[in-house]
């Protein structure tokens, strides 16, 4: 056999394992995106096994009770952090959660400590407070400003589906659908985070709830006035009749209309919500980024006598500017 021969057929062997390579890939991310086909996390955990009781109690977290006896600052601090957790639809539990956003600042303040011994740099009160400060900044404030960004995130993206999911609910009731099953009808058409929200209020109703009960607490999680007018109107239609279609549809159209409001308060203040995020997220990303890539920088200017009251003087300014700007950009429509 000639040397071109040899070449032809190693060149379509090699070809046939390319597309066989190709086939075999193509097929296993297939098969993989099949599992992930629900439109909504609510079908997806019940896709993977859960029940209906366990998906609902992992989205609205009532697995996750906040102690009772608490004294008032911590226990506003703790129901705002369960209500974030829930807004960003994280379902591990809360006390797993906080256990991790402790111990991890721990673990990376011990392991800095650890390190700096074995390189035998002086420990003193000053490396001992900056280490303090980027072992909270990286494992602790980084984490729960995500927490909070996936969380406002989603509380815009519900407003904005919001009236889309009633143009769907009384394109439901006009085909015939009675309430409930209009309501079912969202939360195998709408995706996240709405459809999973108004799956676990159907998941209510099957397990005993009223249905306005249901909503009610619905929109109590998320804080939404869009949603209270909603409930007021299904309560209102239930006690005194009407044409429920029609009245949703006027709530869309005024939704819509005060949406279109806020989005041009929100342009009008995109400059100051900018940099609000700027001010805020720049100073601690900035000084994590500067301490894992020379942390001499700061080590080595920590002995100094004014370094200590320096550094705490301005973590009281960043404190303090933090929630003015915040507050300054926190408008109301």
């Amino acid at each position: 056999m000639s040397a071109t021969s040899i070449r032809a057929i190693v060149l379509v062997c090699l070809f046939g394992a390319v597309v066989l390579a190709v086939e075999v890939l193509v097929r296993w991310f297939a098969s993989s995106r099949a599992g992930d086909k629900a439109i909504n996390l609510r079908l997806q955990m019940i896709g993977r096994g859960r029940s209906h009781g366990e998906a609902m109690n992992l989205l609205r977290r009532t697995e996750s009770a906040i102690p009772q006896g608490l004294p008032p600052i911590i226990d506003g601090w703790a129901r705002k952090l369960e209500r974030t957790l829930m807004q960003a639809q994280v379902t591990m539990a809360t006390p797993r959660l906080m256990l991790i956003v402790l111990v991890a600042p721990l673990v990376v303040f011990f392991l800095l400590i650890l390190s700096m011994a074995a390189s035998d740099m002086g420990i003193s009160f000053g490396r001992i407070l900056i280490c303090m400060a980027f072992s909270a900044g990286i494992a602790g404030f980084l984490p729960l400003m995500v927490l909070n960004w996936k969380a406002n995130k989603n509380r815009k993206k519900i407003q904005d589906q919001f009236p889309i999911a009633l143009d769907v609910f009384v394109r439901g009731l006009r085909a015939g659908h009675p309430i409930a099953a209009a309501l079912d009808l969202l939360t195998v058409e709408m995706p996240d985070p709405i459809g999973s929200q108004f799956g676990i209020a159907v998941d209510e109703v099957t397990y005993g709830a009223e249905l306005r009960d249901s909503l009610q607490s619905m929109a109590e999680r998320w804080d939404l006035d869009d949603m209270r007018m909603f409930v007021v109107s299904l309560s209102v239609q239930s006690e005194t009749g009407g044409n429920l279609a029609e009245i949703l549809e006027n709530l869309s159209k005024v939704i819509r209309d005060r949406q279109s409001m806020m989005m041009k308060v929100r342009a009008l203040s995109s400059e100051g919500r900018m940099t609000a995020v700027m001010l805020t997220v720049l100073p601690v990303f900035t000084f994590v980024m500067l301490f894992l890539f020379n942390s001499s920088f700061f080590l080595d200017v920590a002995n100094d006598p004014w370094f200590v009251p320096g550094f705490t003087f301005l973590f009281v300014l960043y404190l303090i500017g933090y929630f003015t700007i915040r507050k300054m950009v926190d408008l109301k429509v």
